[in-house]
């Protein structure tokens, strides 16, 4: 007997992991107990707790149990191992972090109207939405290029209340942070759940003027060009821009081409 070991009970105290997994691992052969006592009762040292760790390290990064064992039948040097493992889990911290921040922004879009917030100022729209008064050169290209969807605008945006415009701009910042969800969570500008999203902004935008599919793409452009633009969604997560523009192309030229 070593001088270390512990029971399936210890180990799953430990590690969080239940010893019907602990059972199931050692039945399939990616965990087997360093010996098993003449009642069954199986014991576990410490290369069988090095070995968990790390199949509970590819596990959290969506690695599946064959090609766990794979990687660890495969001799493979155990500090290069955990190096890759490492430098994934930085990734996803970094990922994660991002997630968080802007969930913590959702939160203050939707539940707080008083508080200000350090970098997205909710309670007063006009300091988050500056950049989207065009500046006079994007305006009169506009209203050069689109005549008759600019006059449409100027007349829907006249016509809202004060309370109705900053309200409108609420719902603006709620939906950039979702799209800033999406975009922390690695999911691709074409997903049906974006593309999902990408509808009810389209919808948005249809209440002031109805872009077709040259002009939607024109201002999912001008999104990340206009150095205002690309500046307020910035404030929401860098690189929002782009991934909003990328999301909005696809569904112009899927839904309105």
């Amino acid at each position: 007997m070593a001088s270390s070991a512990w029971s399936i009970a210890d180990v799953a105290r430990m590690s969080g992991v239940t010893s019907r997994t602990l059972r199931h691992y050692d039945e399939i052969g990616l965990l087997p107990p360093a010996w098993t006592a003449s009642n069954g009762h199986r014991y576990y040292e410490e290369s069988q707790l090095l070995r968990l760790q790390q199949i509970l390290l590819m596990r959290e990064l969506g690695v599946g149990l064959r090609e766990i064992q794979a990687v660890l039948d495969s001799q493979a040097d155990r500090v290069a191992v955990l190096r890759e493992h490492h430098a994934r889990l930085l990734t996803e911290q970094d990922r994660l972090g991002t997630l968080a921040r802007t969930v913590a922004r959702t939160i203050a879009a939707l539940e707080s109207e008083d508080t200000p917030m350090p970098d997205v100022k909710i309670n007063r729209p006009e300091n988050l939405f500056e950049g989207f008064q065009p500046d006079p050169e994007l305006e009169a290209e506009t209203r050069e290029r689109y005549p008759q969807a600019y006059e449409q605008s100027r007349q829907a945006v006249e016509a809202l209340t004060p309370e109705a415009g900053e309200q409108w701009q609420r719902e603006v910042t709620a939906q950039m942070i979702r799209f800033a969800e999406f975009m922390a969570a690695g999911t691709p500008a074409d997903d049906p759940a974006v593309q999902a999203e990408v509808d009810v902004h389209y919808r948005g935008v249809c209440r002031f003027w109805t872009p077709n599919a040259e002009a939607y793409r024109g201002l999912a452009a001008t999104y990340v060009e206009d150095p205002r633009f690309r500046g307020n969604f910035d404030k929401i997560a860098e690189g929002l821009a782009e991934y909003q523009r990328a999301a909005m192309v696809v569904y112009a030229d899927a839904r309105l081409s």
